[in-house]
């Protein structure tokens, strides 16, 4: 019986088989996740969001000011990242290690290091100007409101007054354990609205995202900004202030409607009996011992 040729046996086939080249496999693998991850991006987020930076369609005439700042400060911020980032690959592939001689020492560089100090101060001069010039029109405050709104942010939901028309609606705190539907503050379209804030208990945050803007519910102080809503639809709204133990479920909604809609629910709230003004004196305290409600006399506002 003749030998077998090594070439022909399976360990020689197992010994001899090169290997398969492992740099063009991670390349495509790498190719592979960045059009995974572009993909996903691209599909989550259309490109009129990504000209926000990603931020909500805005809801108010106020919200175009404090959006471009928001878009133009990521610019900035990506602009210098992309510097540093840049200068960084550069120093370690110019710079890098070629052989074992000690490269030269410097202790100082004056250019560089007044380079590095006044850039700084430049970028935030910067920031600075713009943010001053873009603050008084988010929260200027002028006399000629004609929509007022008293909210209450107590433990754990809302309480909104219709302050001209003297009706109130109370949100049904979320310490009561019951599945309750949201408050709703309803806002009429294209009319300036003055917000005043208070709170009997502990600080809160009013938040409606789409506003571009929020403000601190704080005890014993009143807050007020102004807005006017330009889109009509439906948003929610949130406390944005860590504010104890159901402090993720204190949301409500907010619609912007017509003026005939918002008269329409402003007599709504007149027929149920919900007149008069809700202040921080008739929120109370014991939730667990009166199931959740939010006011004294289970809804009973008090007129002012």
């Amino acid at each position: 019986m003749g030998r077998r040729s090594p070439d022909t046996t399976l360990v020689g086939r197992l010994v001899r088989r090169a290997p398969a080249p492992r740099t063009s496999v991670r390349r495509r693998s790498l190719w592979v996740l960045a059009a995974a991850a572009a993909g996903a991006l691209l599909s989550g987020c259309a490109a009129d969001q990504w000209r926000r930076g990603a931020l909500p369609p805005p809801a108010t005439e106020q919200s175009t000011a404090a959006g471009n700042f928001w878009v133009w400060t990521w610019i900035a911020a990506l602009s210098v990242g992309a510097v540093v980032w840049g200068l960084i690959l550069f120093a370690a592939f110019r710079y890098r290690k070629r052989n074992d001689d000690l490269p030269p020492q410097t202790r100082y560089n004056i250019p560089i290091e007044a380079l590095y100090t006044v850039v700084p101060f430049i970028i935030i001069g910067a920031l600075f100007y713009w943010e001053i010039q873009t603050e008084p029109k988010i929260k200027q405050t002028t006399g000629d409101a004609s929509v007022h709104v008293t909210v209450l942010g107590q433990k754990w939901s809302w309480t909104f007054n219709y302050t001209d028309d003297q009706v109130y609606d109370v949100g049904l705190s979320a310490a009561s354990g019951e599945e309750t539907q949201r408050p709703v503050l309803y806002l009429p379209v294209g009319e300036r609205v003055e917000f005043k804030l208070r709170s009997p208990d502990v600080i809160h945050s009013f938040w409606v995202p789409n506003f571009y803007f929020k403000m601190d519910v704080i005890p014993g102080r009143d807050n007020s900004f102004q807005v006017t809503p330009n889109v009509k639809g439906t948003f929610a709204g949130r406390c944005a202030e860590l504010c104890g133990t159901y402090h993720s479920r204190m949301l409500f909604t907010l619609r912007v409607v017509d003026r005939a809609d918002y008269d329409a629910h402003l007599r709504a709230l007149r027929t149920a009996g919900q007149t008069g003004e809700i202040t921080e004196g008739d929120v109370r305290y014991d939730y667990a011992a009166t199931g959740g409600a939010a006011a004294a006399g289970q809804g009973e506002g008090s007129s002012q």
